[in-house]
């Protein structure tokens, strides 16, 4: 029967009143109330999405026995259905193996289980946490498991969705501004123009970018160390254990999840998740460059730059009236600091490991998660709430164009670099554009000026 089957045949999730998480669970919350901050919730439903299949597997292979594995069955789609998220408050900062959580996952679906056998809520019999829920698996394979499903599963359903969501938003406005000419700036000072169309392209490339290293940390995260049990040698498993379990796993989720081609290095290290982390890390560099330049060029709006209007969203000061603030870019520039901040975390773990075991694990899968859940977040935001209702100022940027005096650039073919030069000075000292102090000087008639700075530039834009 496919997992499919059975879960259909089991029915609907129920959602008891309480549950019993066991006596290690306790412990571990009353010995280390460190921050309050407990293990992603997308994490502790990807291991109890590992118990039951490791309970069914754990029955075909004669280890368990049915009146067992229907419970926890049971139990285990429960917790995966997000129905005991309030029975998991063990702190983020335990031991690095994740072990106070794996046996807070196993106490949940073994006191649930016992429930439904006899009545009682809790205990370790008939349905052992260890014994029954854990069979063939050690916190130091099904943690680091859990956190690659986790993190694979949000980077392909949260992640992606958003920043294909801002991609087509950027390329949408690149195309409505393809036509608009305006300034451009290198040094923040002005430079040849631009079309606002050709830097929206910019903006888009690099999310269109930043979506492929995501989707190619995925390849490295796919492989999972399920099966090395406690330092990779795998004892304690039933050697077609993993397999099968992984195999029923990919069935579930659609993603090509493996068997790690070597166990000591899927437990000793997190390279994956740490590569996962840079990802991230490099896509925050890119919205956070986005997000900046689209608060400058609508900075203003009558003594900034002015060339394009974001959507208003809230006053912007408490004391000055008709102020309109850059909300939605200043909420996405902290989220990407924020990013970078947790991809040093991620980083410090990562090579916290020390021989068979990284002892860092918890920190790193909260701070990994945290940055995928914030990121997809910010991007979805980011596209709906600001670029989607961005307008250019075309009469500010034409403006622009004509008052800047690196169109001093486009008569350099006619005049000379030190000419050209020496006329943009003599414009800046004047208060003249270009075009005027040409026309004063003699260097130009109005005909050609038309054809070097107008027909010129539209030219170099659009040839």
């Amino acid at each position: 029967m496919s997992f499919r089957e059975e879960r259909d045949a089991l029915g609907p999730v129920q959602v008891p009143d309480e549950v019993y998480y066991g006596a290690s669970t306790q412990r571990a919350v009353e010995n280390f109330p460190i921050s309050g901050l407990t293990i992603p919730l997308p994490i502790i439903r990807a291991m109890a999405m590992i118990k039951k299949h490791a309970a069914h597997v754990n029955h075909g292979l004669g280890l368990l026995s049915v009146s067992i594995k229907d419970p926890i069955l049971v139990a285990a789609r429960e917790v995966q259905a997000g129905s005991w998220d309030d029975q998991f408050p063990v702190d983020v900062f335990q031991t690095g193996s994740g072990t106070s959580t794996n046996m807070n996952v196993n106490e949940v679906i073994a006191g649930r289980a016992n429930e439904l056998l006899i009545g009682k809520r809790g205990g370790k019999s008939p349905v052992h946490p260890n014994d029954h829920v854990n069979l063939g698996q050690s916190s130091n394979d099904v943690f680091p498991t859990a956190l690659h499903i986790a993190t694979v599963l949000r980077l392909r359903e949260h992640v992606i969705p958003s920043l294909v969501l801002l991609h087509e938003r950027l390329l949408k406005k690149s195309e409505e501004f393809r036509e608009v000419v305006k300034i451009g700036r290198t040094h923040v000072q002005d430079a040849v123009p631009v079309t606002l169309g050709q830097e929206f392209s910019g903006y888009a490339r690099q999310v269109q970018l930043g979506i492929q290293r995501v989707q190619a940390v995925q390849k490295h995260l796919s492989e999972l160390p399920l099966g090395g049990t406690a330092v990779g040698t795998g004892v304690g498993a039933h050697p077609l254990f993993a397999g099968e379990v992984i195999d029923r796993i990919v069935e579930e989720t659609g993603h090509a999840f493996l068997e790690a081609e070597n166990h000591f290095e899927a437990q000793a290290a997190r390279d994956a998740a740490v590569e996962a982390s840079g990802a991230l890390r490099t896509l925050a560099v890119s919205l956070s460059k986005i997000a900046n330049d689209l608060r400058w060029l609508a900075s203003g709006p009558r003594s900034g730059l002015g060339e394009i209007t974001l959507p208003s969203l809230q006053p912007g000061s408490s004391i000055m009236p008709g102020k309109v603030n850059p909300v939605i870019p200043e909420a996405v520039i902290q989220v990407c600091a924020q990013i970078q901040a947790g991809d040093l975390a991620v980083v410090l773990a990562g090579q916290g490991g020390t021989l068979e075991l990284n002892a860092m694990m918890p920190l790193l899968g909260h701070s990994l998660l945290h940055s995928i859940h914030i990121l997809g977040n910010a991007a979805r935001l980011f596209a709906v709430k600001c670029v989607e209702g961005i307008v250019a100022d075309r009469k500010i940027c034409a403006a622009n164009v004509e008052r800047s005096l690196a169109l001093a650039t486009y008569l350099v073919p006619s005049l000379g670099y030190d000419r050209a030069a020496a006329l943009a000075r003599e414009a800046y000292e004047r208060g003249e554009t270009v075009r005027e102090a040409a026309l004063r000087s003699g260097t130009h008639s109005q005909e050609e000026l038309k054809e070097i700075l107008d027909e010129g530039i539209l030219k170099s834009l659009f040839q």
